[in-house]
């Protein structure tokens, strides 16, 4: 996609497989014309960086970050140095997506995600002076004192992960763009409220914003087989979700607190048998090629590009391919 007005199209390449794989579906997906491929960081899948330097090496312009990455686990610092290495591997190509992290994943870590908003913020922020050749000293929800990188100085575009207001309202005043954790409409909508919040204080030379939706995404031939795949992250999404976004969609909270109780407990069979096609329809854009096509359409009257998050679907290659098909299919007309 050459267009600069055409919408973004962006995937999220999780790396629970090996990076040599990760990497053949980030050539696959530039093949296929997406424009950005993030990889989700979670301590538990292979390291979200040494991936992304092999999904440099296996593509030619796909822009490339992690997304997103939380400055919890690893030091502000170490994280702008980690992207522009990424950025320098890559010829110029990296994206620093960045949120506040997973709270029950870093509680497994011993980690309290403490002031959050203020973190992702101060993280970006002393990144940037980072990035411009600056030695930095902060000291604010983490310190550096007098910390400089060995790198020649670049220009990375900064992309906050953000579900709730305040975050994504932030994001929209300071950041370059927004990675919005959500796959329906009624919810993109309200975020875009939310943003437009946000921009009304933008200052004049931030430059232009983007907005995209982070959307999971489950696609196949049948959709019965997409659907299921779709089980294991609703239910994940169901157990974080916050008691206002399962209002707007009406979920069940029985069936809610059923799968929030079963995650808790580890027993993740069970918490994937009590999602409900409820929570599929509200938390996932999951179907057939035309089904994702009609679901993309709506969600880009609110955004600016969406990001095919995951599963995917039951067989990755082939969910690219389709994904890519329901992106022209949403935006050609």
């Amino acid at each position: 996609m050459t267009d600069a007005t055409a919408p973004t199209w962006g995937i999220e390449l999780t790396p629970e497989h090996p990076p040599e794989r990760i990497a053949s579906l980030a050539g696959l997906a530039e093949d296929e014309g997406f424009d950005v491929a993030f990889t989700s960081c979670h301590y538990f899948n292979r390291d979200p960086f040494v991936t992304l330097s092999r999904m440099a090496e296996a593509t030619d312009e796909l822009r490339l970050g992690p997304g997103v990455v939380n400055p919890y686990e690893s030091h502000p610092v170490t994280l702008a140095g980690r992207v522009a290495t990424i950025d320098e591997v890559s010829d110029g190509r990296a994206v620093f997506g960045v949120g506040a992290g997973d709270r029950s994943s870093l509680s497994n870590l011993g980690i309290e995600r403490e002031r959050p908003l203020r973190r992702v913020l101060e993280t970006f922020d002393v990144a940037r002076d980072l990035w411009d050749g600056e030695t930095v000293s902060h000291d604010g929800t983490f310190t550096a004192e007098d910390a400089s990188l060995n790198l020649e100085p670049t220009e990375i575009p900064i992309y906050v992960g953000a579900q709730g207001p305040h975050m994504l309202r932030m994001s929209a005043k300071h950041a370059d763009g927004v990675l919005i954790n959500a796959s329906h409409p009624r919810d993109l909508e309200w975020s875009a409220e939310q943003i437009e919040q946000g921009l009304a204080e933008r200052p004049d030379d931030h430059g232009e914003f983007e907005s995209l939706a982070f959307a999971s995404v489950s696609v196949a031939a049948e959709a019965d087989a997409a659907r299921e795949a779709a089980r294991p992250p609703v239910a994940f999404i169901v157990g974080g979700a916050a008691e206002p976004v399962l209002e707007r969609h009406d979920i069940d909270r029985e069936a809610a607190t059923a799968v929030s109780d079963a995650l808790e407990r580890g027993d993740l069979t069970e918490a994937f048998g009590h999602v409900t096609p409820a929570m599929i329809d509200a938390f996932c854009i999951a179907g057939t090629t035309e089904t994702l096509a009609d679901r993309f359409e709506a969600a880009l009257e609110h955004v600016d590009g969406i990001v095919v998050g995951s599963p995917l679907g039951p067989d990755l290659e082939d969910a690219v391919e389709r994904a890519s098909e329901a992106l022209a299919l949403a935006t050609d007309g």
